[in-house]
């Protein structure tokens, strides 16, 4: 049974020097999604991710969605699988309970973060006995299991809440001291943005692998949301070819995986361990962009 093996460590993978390439799923709705997700993950096998990620909602029903579709994505398909666990509404016994379950399954790499606040809330707000930063969750995971490989996330362009960029350093530098072995970026489309970010996190002494996250545009309006959401900016180049192709949803798609194309090319001449692909359960985007780096 070869799901019952437990999967090898990311930073071993890291450590090997190669780039990786990794995409990232969330959790669908219903069972409908599941099915879709599935033909999504088929399609994607043809690429041969490194790893792949799972997102960990808010709400209860989509919690028990990641279990499942962490499950599905390892043992159907073979890929090495790093499910997301958030602190949102989980006491500490809760978070033990979880990581033992994890660790059983045979899921060694966990993308480790504080998560959002619930839809309708405005500031994050700790569960009774539970925990108020992702580094408190690293301490966590790693005091309960020392094998787990832990991935947090990285701001470039700060994290909203955070006051300025230097303080958004010191918790990232807090959560790597707390056990986490890499650091994957928010979404940019900019290259400097991450070669600035690197420079600064290694000169606040964050040693660990900072592996960058891409996005390719699909739309506009959709891109937009994102980034008013996590603080990135759009380079005005972008902006222009997209208005201009604004009503037809092809071109747009077309000029999104061009521009993400010339990041990751950029981003691995400069020495970028790897990229992480933000498709959206969408096969389309990420074939494209592998068939152009394969070219």
């Amino acid at each position: 049974m070869r799901h019952m093996t437990p999967d090898r460590p990311i930073s071993e993978l890291l450590a090997s020097g190669r780039v990786l390439r990794s995409l990232e799923f969330f959790p669908p709705k219903d069972d409908a999604g599941v099915e879709s997700l599935r033909a999504t993950a088929g399609a994607l096998r043809r690429i041969q991710p490194d790893f792949v990620s799972v997102t960990y909602g808010a709400g209860g029903t989509t919690r028990d969605r990641t279990a499942q579709v962490s499950t599905l994505l390892r043992s159907e398909f073979g890929f090495t699988v790093m499910p997301h666990l958030t602190c949102v509404g989980h006491s500490r016994a809760e978070l033990d309970a979880l990581a033992d379950r994890i660790h059983a399954g045979g899921f060694r790499n966990i993308m480790t973060l504080r998560g959002d606040p619930p839809k309708g809330a405005t500031e994050f707000q700790p569960a009774p006995d539970g925990l108020r930063h992702a580094s408190e969750l690293a301490a966590l995971l790693k005091a309960r299991h020392a094998d787990f490989c832990l991935g947090v996330a990285g701001y470039p362009e700060k994290h909203p809440e955070a006051s300025s960029l230097e303080a958004d350093l010191g918790h990232l530098r807090r959560k790597v001291d707390a056990g986490a072995d890499f650091i994957t970026t928010q979404l940019f489309f900019d290259n400097d943005v991450y070669h600035r970010f690197v420079e600064k996190c290694r000169a606040a002494g964050i040693t660990v692998p900072i592996v960058p996250g891409i996005m390719p545009v699909l739309s506009l309006k959709q891109i937009q949301r994102f980034t008013q959401m996590c603080g990135a900016s759009l380079p005005a180049r972008l902006t222009t070819r997209l208005e201009a192709a604004a009503d037809n949803a092809e071109v747009v798609e077309t000029i999104g995986i061009d521009w993400a194309l010339g990041q990751i090319r950029g981003l691995i001449a400069a020495g970028a361990p790897g990229y992480h692909l933000y498709i959206l359960n969408r096969a389309k985007g990420a074939l494209a962009l592998a068939a152009g780096l394969a070219a």
